[in-house]
């Protein structure tokens, strides 16, 4: 608590830190594994900077900047660090691949067990967009609106826990969204596009609740006895806006992800619907060159296969006809 009679400056801000060695002993160990697999794996070095920077690099910020030393003081640098371990890291773990990693490594053995493992019917149910998206939505609600929140300010233990768990949950909501990684079950990405619009409104509900609802800890943020930056009010006001804002904010370059994963599924089925189409045409024409080899055809059959004249030359074309069709 002695950060309560340090004002937080930007010089403050800028010098000062957390020593919370559990938080950088796994992210260490998380790190350390993640690097022996790449370099047994194929994926690129940009998987593994993301990361490492956006994953990694940000989770120890969150623990040891700052954030961590403050996180326990006002409120708005806890929500801060909320957003930053549910939102931004497992974004920048899932962007990483870990699991295609791991596969790379282990060996034939080793991928025939993750492969087993995925195909079972319990990480197939805890993967599913019902239980990733009540997780994240869920996670937060129960935090703030039960003796959860003041639980964490006061048990360094169940800080710690809490933080790992909020990593954990929002890697496994990126994870089995994104699809960058082998998944117990692969859903269209237009089903990801319409759950993100639909969390993004369940944040801005919990923005204003927080915004307007009675004061969260009020008892141990008035025990702190701080007598700088913010009130109460407008402390929990600061934290409601970054938990809805901000939390949108960080949530664009995922939709710009999921948007991109779309269009690439889409590219994919078009070309497989062009395979089929030319597989077809090709078939007609083998048929068509086998029957004028039996004898020639009569002109009235002739006349009843070929399609009638719309007067549009696009449906009079067999390619362009198919296609449109589809």
């Amino acid at each position: 608590m002695s950060q309560a009679h340090t004002p937080l400056t930007i010089d403050v801000a800028l010098s000062i830190g957390s020593p919370d060695v559990v938080t950088a002993l796994v992210i260490v160990a998380v790190l350390a594994l993640y690097w022996w697999c790449w370099r047994r794996s194929t994926l690129s070095l940009g998987r593994a900077l993301l990361f490492t920077i956006l994953g990694a690099g940000v989770w120890l910020a969150s623990a040891v900047s700052f954030i961590g030393a403050y996180a326990d003081v006002l409120f708005w640098v806890r929500a801060l660090q909320f957003v930053l371990l549910l939102l931004v890291v497992p974004f920048g773990l899932a962007l990483g691949m870990p699991l295609t990693a791991l596969r790379d490594a282990v060996g034939e053995r080793g991928r025939r067990r993750i492969d087993a493992a995925l195909r079972s019917r319990f990480l197939r149910v805890l993967t599913s967009p019902p239980v990733t998206s009540a997780g994240v939505l869920a996670l937060p609600w129960l935090i703030y609106f039960t003796g959860w929140y003041e639980t964490i300010l006061r048990n360094n233990v169940v800080d710690v826990a809490t933080r790992l768990l909020m990593v954990a949950i929002g890697f496994g909501y990126f994870y089995t969204r994104l699809q960058l990684d082998p998944v117990p079950r692969r859903y269209p990405q237009a089903l990801s596009l319409g759950i993100t619009v639909i969390e993004t409104i369940g944040d801005g509900i919990l923005g204003i609740v927080i915004w307007q609802g009675p004061l969260i800890a009020a008892g141990y943020y008035a025990s702190l006895g701080r007598h700088w930056g913010p009130d109460m009010r407008l402390d929990q006001t600061i934290g409601a806006g970054i938990l809805w804002i901000l939390g949108d904010v960080v949530g664009l370059p995922f939709l710009m992800a999921l948007f991109a994963r779309f269009r690439a599924d889409e590219r994919v089925r078009e070309r497989e619907e062009d395979a089929r189409i030319e597989e077809r045409h090709t078939t007609m024409a083998t048929t068509d060159t086998t029957s004028g080899a039996a004898g020639p055809t009569p002109a009235h059959q002739h006349q009843h296969d070929e399609p009638a004249d719309t007067g549009l030359w696009w449906e009079n074309d067999p390619g362009l006809r198919d296609r449109f069709r589809r």
